[in-house]
């Protein structure tokens, strides 16, 4: 009896115990990181670069005049002219471009962009020449004008003395130490009388009197002539200013032969070798049958070797022997100069080059 007892017993504590078990909830386990499937994103929307705009509609460029004659005017004076344009079309002109010719240098224009119906000037200098008679000058404007995309505009103007001058230019002669230098004639061609206020030359070398406040139609001027300054200015010119309403400036060019000649003036060597010594001949004269003394002759790098030198009535020869270098890696030119010393302080310079042969 006890034992079956015990048993009952025993059974009844499994099933509670079952039963409870039965009633605990499972243990959580710890969370699993949630693994996030990748997805394919759709591209944002991008921001294209902007293609250039196309015009809608048509800008047109028009002058009220595309040739401007100054008429009659006078050699080496300034004068200006305008040419007034407007936006014709319907949308924005934009101008692009201006391109000279000589003559007409300076422009100015306010801006390059005229909406529909703006108006704009264009200003041009033009200075006058030297030489009589018409003249032509010319610009073009470039635009985005479709169907006139470049515009001409044409500068007339026929240039007249109003003081004529002579000589129109001097050429120096130099005899016996002494400049023989002719008369400079001004004449007004229009009557108006006028003064000379200023007379200048190159370095000074030529000067002559005159009374600024004196008036007359015809002036008669008598130069003078530095023949040692001369000889730093073997060419230039002579300016003379006046008060002639329309003509401000007389140009006269001078040119003079210098005191010595050589010929030839420098020395070339072709198809050189190196060490193989070769001749040449020089010519030294005075170009105004001067006599004069060569006291010495010598070659900067020792490659041209004096061999004679000899008077000739009043020139000197002299026969030369120039001998190449050895030849360095990648040249093939050599250089010299020689140097004559004139008795009295002039150095004259020759200069020498020589080319190696290639083969």
């Amino acid at each position: 009896m006890k034992k079956t007892l015990f048993v009952l017993t025993v059974i009844v504590g499994c099933g509670v115990l079952s039963l409870q078990s039965g009633c605990q909830q499972p243990a959580k386990e710890p969370a699993k990181p949630k693994i996030v499937e990748p997805q394919t994103l759709k591209p944002e929307p991008q921001t294209l670069k902007s293609e250039p705009k196309t015009e809608l509609g048509n800008p047109k460029i028009e002058f009220e005049k595309t040739v401007h004659d100054f008429g009659e005017i006078s050699p080496l004076t300034n004068h200006v002219c305008e040419f007034n344009f407007k936006n014709a079309g319907d949308c924005l002109l934009k101008i692009t471009n201006v391109t000279k010719t000589c003559g007409c240098t300076p422009f100015t224009l306010a801006k390059k962009e005229y909406a529909p119906g703006e108006t704009g000037t264009l200003k041009v200098r033009y200075h006058a020449g030297q030489t009589i008679g018409p003249t032509k000058k010319s610009l073009t404007v470039s635009s985005n004008d479709k169907k006139t995309p470049q515009v001409k505009i044409t500068i007339k103007a026929k240039i007249a003395e109003k003081v004529s001058y002579n000589p129109r230019k001097i050429n120096f002669v130099r005899k016996n130490g002494n400049v023989a230098c002719p008369d400079i004639t001004l004449t007004s061609t229009d009557n108006k009388p006028f003064s000379i206020t200023q007379f200048r030359a190159k370095g000074g070398c030529i000067t002559a009197d005159f009374d600024p406040a004196r008036q007359a139609t015809t002036f008669v001027l008598k130069p003078k002539v530095n023949v040692e300054k001369l000889k730093n200015y073997l060419s230039g010119t002579i300016e003379i200013v006046l008060t002639h309403p329309d003509a401000q400036k007389i140009v006269i060019f001078f040119n003079s032969l210098p005191e010595y000649e050589i010929n030839p003036s420098s020395i070339t060597v072709l198809n050189a070798k190196p060490k193989q010594a070769l001749t040449r001949e020089l010519w030294i004269l005075n170009n105004y049958e001067e006599e004069f003394e060569i006291e010495s002759a010598t070659s900067q790098k020792g490659l041209v070797k004096i061999m004679t030198q000899e008077k000739v009535g009043n020139r000197y020869q002299f026969k030369l022997e120039i001998t190449p270098p050895e030849k360095r890696a990648g040249k093939r030119l050599f250089t010299d100069t020689i140097y004559v010393n004139i008795k009295g302080g002039r150095k004259l310079q020759i200069p020498c080059r020589g080319f190696y042969n290639m083969k």
